[in-house]
């Protein structure tokens, strides 16, 4: 098993693209095998998303529809609100696994690996890789 992964720094951004560093780390080990994934946080998560088309933006939005930013989360530490960012992951999960051929992430044309992260109290985050050869 290979083992990686990177820092992020996700700001005011709900949505950020991390494909180009996953596709890097699947890259740097080649071959063929299954990509694991992982954001070791309990307010984030990640998606295979199509981006720069509207669908970044659709999902921020919809998940301020689905999660409001009020105070009727009993998880009440934090900025107002911060209660959805701990609800987010059983919405949005905190791991993918992805296929890799011959060293190529096997994406649909339009899938980017997206960290997915409301949480304005906390923009630093980290993103574990683990490759298994198959």
């Amino acid at each position: 098993m290979e083992r990686g992964g990177f820092e992020l720094h996700t700001g005011a951004r709900r949505v950020t693209d991390v494909t180009a560093e996953v596709a890097r780390f699947a890259a740097d080990v080649g071959g063929d095998g299954l990509l694991h994934v992982f954001l070791p946080h309990a307010t984030a998560g990640l998606a295979l998303l199509e981006t720069g088309a509207g669908s970044d933006d659709d999902l921020a939005d919809h998940l301020d529809t689905l999660l409001p930013r009020d105070d009727r989360w009993r998880h009440r530490h934090g900025s107002p609100g911060h209660g959805a960012d701990h609800v987010l992951p059983a919405l949005v999960s905190p791991s993918l696994t992805l296929p890799v051929d011959g060293g190529r992430l096997a994406l649909g044309t339009w899938q980017s690996v997206v960290v997915v992260d409301a949480n304005l109290d906390n923009p630093r985050r980290t993103v574990e890789l683990r490759f298994l050869a198959g």
